[in-house]
């Protein structure tokens, strides 16, 4: 056979290879695909990104947080990925590097352009992974852990999801949320005009927007929605790594279609028996009490890394028949809305605070929002969480509008230090103004009801104070100039223009669309006020409506994107002054920079025009400074070992389902050691005597189990983890252990991977 034979029968395999695939999408006119992965990050020592509190650090979990990533494709044409993080915002860094990655795997399948990674907002979460000095002082600077810990998350999330995709289709479904959010900042939106006001039934955005995947083979596979609400249930305070609200209705709605599924295994014999023993007062309950008590703790043992892992209840090793259910909520414009429904009351006082500067006595650090849980805080978390997860379960039930259209994007890099915008004249024209370099107003300092600030700063400051000016002008006085631009802010720190030891703030950001059909995805790097989200929704409907003979789209602001620039309220809500307004770095104009470079992005979206990159932002890893003291070593006291346990359950205990706390501490190490990613540090399991054997059944994935950390002193090499137990209702009676995986960094400098069991007890 000739070499021009075997050439011909090899294009004609292939293209029937082809043609194979092309006949597998006949019947769906997308590939969609859905991915999870860890992103848990250091849980001691680290300082937690969001309050700018610099006695609030990582001390243990809550529960854990995850990168969550969809894929969508038209078979051989464009697709996008779409990323959500259970943290704090986007990182400029972070982006750049996980791009770097996908282009070393992918080549140029996934670029800039149509991937975007955005945060959920927590604040819970640990910070250092910023490339800007102002997100990095209060944690000391860069936190590699926690920057790793991102990068590799987000990564595996999207190789997750791009190794599933198949042909699938999407339903988009809208509802009204009333009771999840408030404006914080109700005078600076009572600034706006008032026949715009007149518009909109609430102050604040309640819709939800949910968009449900449905893979052609496996039915439903994972829906991501948008709802404006802050993550900041969990108080400055609060030590232990959580998804907030938004983490929290994850993991119900995931766990929700787990069981309605069927996909929670478990034996259900063993349950029927031990719970007819445990009710029934002429069954055998002392058989179940002897059983408890002959089973001690087990004290400290070497364990394999991967012990962790394959011991995890949501174990993949465990779900490998079908595709992981993949449930994220989202972030939009939640730049002026609380979760903290109840409202700002005076902590000293139990009065409202200040309508206008959120004060209490003209102090800014009394003033609290209150959660609907008030004053437990992580009741407050997962009734905000359980109502986000309640709307999206029903709009996921009821879902029936099919996405249908082409899958395309923009993007690009703006310089908002000095971006010239076109604005209408008050005297009708136009004319042109320009942006500002970056700056903070003294109102930031004030915080908000979510977190108030310290010392004598108040929201709603136009003016500032000669004493705080006197302080700033140490770091650097404000030109003339930016004086002028900022102008009504006076400037508290001059972040744009300082430069040393290398940029405070960003200056060049990312604006992006991305567009499945007739949902239009607008990724902005900040957090906009209620009232900018609207101005720019609109605007761009107004554009695409236009563009494409009326048109209907359905427009989701995705906030915190793909890299951070604080806050952009609307010219007249920085006029007022309160914290978002405080917080719009480049001046009253920031907002309507926005609209125009969105609406030169949907312009060219419609005309298939391609957009003008702009101009790199820059890439600061090699400058990062890290002041955070390393693990030098773990110690446990002269015979004793790791996972020792130190204060046990009473012997022969039983406690209540519903009711009862269960508490066990054990002797550990630094949680830094080994991040347990994709794996565990606190697990509850229950006894199966059927198979004489221990099954997982909680972690610390669930809300209702809480690793806490702690060393008697800051350097010291001793150091316990106290794990608890609120034993929920829908726990099934049986008998129970608690058991704690950790690492511990000897001497010698190796790693010492360790677990320790308490003693079984009973659940009733």
């Amino acid at each position: 056979m000739t070499r021009r034979s075997v050439s011909i029968i090899k294009c004609t395999l292939f293209l029937l290879f082809l043609l194979k695939i092309k006949c597998v999408f006949t019947d769906s006119d997308y590939l969609i695909g859905l991915g999870s992965y860890d992103i848990t990050g250091p849980a001691a020592d680290v300082n937690m990104m969001g309050y700018a509190n610099m006695e609030q650090v990582t001390s243990g979990v809550h529960f854990r947080l995850r990168a969550r990533a969809f894929i969508v494709a038209e078979p051989f044409k464009k697709r996008i990925v779409f990323v959500n993080l259970d943290a704090g915002m986007a990182s400029q860094l972070v982006t750049i590097k996980v791009i770097e990655r996908l282009k070393q795997r992918y080549g140029e399948l996934y670029t800039e352009e149509n991937v975007a990674i955005s945060g959920t907002h927590t604040h819970a979460g640990p910070g250092g992974y910023l490339q800007y000095i102002l997100y990095l002082v209060t944690s000391l600077g860069f936190v590699h852990q926690s920057f790793n810990a991102l990068v590799d998350g987000i990564e595996q999330s999207i190789i997750e999801a791009h190794e599933n995709l198949r042909p699938g289709s999407m339903l988009i479904n809208k509802g009204e949320l009333l009771d999840a959010g408030v404006n914080r900042s109700p005078s600076a939106y009572l600034n706006n005009p008032a026949h715009e006001r007149s518009k909109y039934e609430y102050n604040v955005d309640k819709e939800m927007t949910l968009v449900k995947f449905v893979d052609d083979q496996w039915g439903p596979v994972g829906s991501f929605n948008w709802f404006a609400t802050h993550g900041t249930s969990m108080s400055r305070t609060n030590s232990l790594i959580s998804g907030d609200n938004k983490g929290t209705a994850a993991r119900l709605m995931e766990d929700w279609f787990g069981q309605k599924e069927g996909r929670v295994s478990y034996d259900v014999e063993s349950h029927r028996r031990v719970s007819r023993i445990l009710t029934d007062p002429h069954g055998k309950h002392q058989d179940v009490m002897e059983m408890a008590s002959s089973l001690p703790s087990t004290g400290g043992k070497t364990v394999t890394r991967m012990s962790s892992v394959a011991r995890r209840v949501r174990s993949g090793f465990r779900h490998a028949d079908k595709p992981s259910f993949v449930s994220a909520f989202c972030q939009t414009n939640c730049g002026d809305v609380s979760p903290n429904v109840l409202g700002a009351f005076c902590i000293d006082t139990g009065l409202p605070c200040d309508f206008n500067h959120s004060t209490c006595g003209g102090k800014n650090e009394q003033c609290y929002g209150r959660g609907p849980g008030y004053p437990d805080e992580f009741e407050s978390t997962r009734l905000i969480g359980e109502r986000q997860f309640k709307k999206a379960a029903d709009l996921f039930t009821k879902a029936s509008e099919e996405i249908q259209g082409k899958v395309d994007y923009r993007h690009a890099f703006v310089d908002f230090s000095q971006l010239e915008v076109t604005i209408d004249g008050q005297n009708g024209g136009s004319e042109v103004v320009k942006t500002c370099p970056a700056a903070m107003g003294f109102g930031f300092a004030a915080g908000t009801t979510d977190g108030p600030g310290a010392f004598d700063f108040k929201q709603g400051d136009d003016q500032g104070n000669p004493f705080w000016r006197l302080v700033r002008n140490l770091l650097k006085n404000p030109t003339e100039e930016q004086v002028r631009c900022q102008r009504p802010k006076p400037i508290l720190l001059d972040t744009g223009e300082m430069k040393q030891p290398y940029n405070w703030a960003p200056s060049i950001l990312p604006v992006q669309i991305l567009r499945i059909g007739q949902l239009v995805i607008l990724c902005v790097p900040g957090e906009f006020t209620t009232m900018a989200g609207r101005r720019l929704r609109d605007a761009v409907k107004t554009v695409l409506k236009e563009g494409s003979n009326g048109g209907e789209f359905s427009i989701v602001i995705a906030g915190l994107t793909n890299s951070y620039s604080q806050y952009i309220a609307t010219f007249e809500e920085y006029q007022v002054q309160r914290y978002e307004g405080a917080s719009t770095l480049y001046g009253p104009h920031t907002l309507s920079g926005y609209i125009q470079e969105f609406k030169k992005l949907a312009n060219d979206l419609l005309s298939g025009q391609t957009t003008d990159p702009g101009p790199q932002p820059p890439d600061l890893l090699h400058k990062q400074i890290s002041l955070l003291t390393p693990v030098v070593a773990d110690m446990t006291p002269i015979g004793t070992a790791f996972g020792d346990v130190i204060s046990d359950v009473p012997r022969s205990a039983k406690f209540r389902k519903g009711t009862d706390v269960v508490t066990v501490q054990f002797r550990s190490a630094n949680p830094r050691n080994d991040l347990m990613t994709e794996g565990t540090f606190a697990l509850v399991e229950r006894w199966l005597e059927g198979r004489k054997t221990w099954i997982p059944v909680y972690d610390d994935d669930d809300f209702c189990l809480r690793f806490k950390w702690a060393r008697p002193f800051k350097l010291s090499t001793q150091s316990t983890a106290s794990i608890e137990w609120r034993i929920p209702e829908t726990a099934t009676p049986g008998v129970y252990r608690i058991t704690h995986f950790g690492s511990a960094k000897t001497p010698l400098s190796s790693i010492h991977h360790f677990s320790g069991s308490s003693s079984a007890f009973v659940v009733y």
